[in-house]
């Protein structure tokens, strides 16, 4: 199946929802062709994500059905914006890729299988929209023994893959994962793993830093004013998960926010000063494991460039501190370092997953996740017998 396919993406920094319209012609994940008709990014409203945190971190059963209907319907909002007004995007959508939001993950261990749970009603995504949804993409990877994470090295492969230039994509949202894309070769040579936290520690301190007020640090301006707690970055990366090989994946339960309130707990701030060292010593903590991931686990000297998206490819005290532990590789930002707004990675790598699903062809690789077997991956909503077509 060809035509128009959406994807909407909810991350683990809790900021939005980021839809994409995908045209994808063809039915060859090798010779696939794919343009965007149109991108849009719509932050969740304060009460919203206040509540989104709340329900992940300590909600019941009625915070959690909220949450499920609240996000289809968000969801659905932002893609019928983006029809609206996407050039060239109109069209009856073939189907939507829903990712949805994910309140727990938690990867194999010791020869226990892992679980996961994004919620998001995609059944009424499906009845408000119109057309088929395809949704729950972690578990099936799961059920085959796999991390169920990351998910968007093989829609990398497909859609961002340079011949003849070895790639590093990495994602810096809520946490951090990388896609190397080697220079030849078919998706079977990809390596892809969680580096470790991206933003989620450094928004938690901001906002605890600012009584509420700010989200984010914006720009990095309060960790570019601070110093870096060296005793406090040792301890931080002793943590096992930075020793632990690939596949390996990770998420808010261990870089979320009951992490930062321990270590505030254990070392209040008593000014503005502290606060500031303690957010420089965050953005080091990131921009550190992701050098050490590097060194670790991609292969010496296949890497031409390294591409920064996410939330956290607009904090250039983040992306300059990146810069220097990964000196000399070019590390870029922006569209034109990746052929596509930095922000739709995720978003278009659910509609190809979408379209994948459709197809019958397996989206998982389970060299990266650790999966038994090449999987198809997520559950087909049909759009209502009496909007369907």
């Amino acid at each position: 199946m060809e035509g128009l396919f959406a994807g909407l993406m909810s991350g683990t920094s809790l900021d939005g929802v980021d839809a994409i319209i995908l045209s994808l012609a063809g039915t060859d994940p090798v010779r696939v062709e794919w343009e965007v008709r149109g991108f849009l990014s719509r932050p969740y409203r304060p009460r919203v994500r206040s509540r989104i945190r709340e329900a992940i971190a300590s909600g019941g059963a009625r915070e959690l059905a909220w949450c499920h209907s609240e996000l289809a319907r968000v969801s659905a909002g932002t893609l019928r914006a983006l029809l609206e007004q996407a050039a060239g995007g109109g069209g009856a959508l073939a189907a939507a890729g829903f990712h949805g939001q994910t309140v727990w993950h938690e990867p194999p261990h010791g020869g226990a299988r892992g679980v996961t749970l994004q919620l998001g009603d995609a059944a009424a995504l499906a009845a408000e929209l119109g057309c088929p949804v395809v949704a729950d993409f972690r578990s099936a990877d799961m059920a085959a023994g796999g991390q169920g994470a990351p998910l968007v090295p093989w829609p990398d492969w497909v859609l961002l893959r340079l011949p003849g230039r070895g790639r590093a994509l990495q994602n810096i949202g809520g946490m951090g994962n990388v896609t190397w894309l080697p220079a030849e070769g078919g998706p079977e040579r990809i390596r892809g793993f969680d580096t470790g936290p991206g933003v989620a520690l450094i928004d938690r301190a901001a906002e605890l830093a600012s009584g509420g007020r700010a989200s984010m640090d914006r720009d990095g301006r309060r960790a570019a004013s601070g110093r870096v707690l060296e005793p406090l970055l040792a301890e931080l990366l002793a943590d096992p998960f930075f020793a632990e090989p690939p596949p390996r994946s990770t998420g808010r339960e261990r870089f979320g926010d009951a992490r930062l309130d321990g270590i505030v707990a254990a070392r209040p701030p008593e000014s503005d000063a502290d606060w500031n060292d303690l957010l420089a010593t965050l953005t080091e903590l990131t921009a550190r494991s992701v050098a050490l991931s590097y060194a670790g686990y991609l292969p010496a000297g296949a890497i031409d460039e390294v591409v920064v998206t996410g939330g956290g490819a607009r904090n250039p005290t983040l992306v300059a501190a990146i810069r220097r532990h990964l000196a000399p590789l070019p590390v870029r930002t922006g569209a034109r370092a990746l052929g596509l707004d930095p922000d739709a990675r995720e978003a278009a790598a659910f509609a190809l997953l979408a379209w994948a699903h459709l197809n019958g062809i397996p989206g998982n690789v389970p060299a990266v996740t650790g999966a038994r077997v090449p999987t198809v991956l997520g559950a087909l909503y049909p759009a209502p017998a009496e909007r369907a077509g």
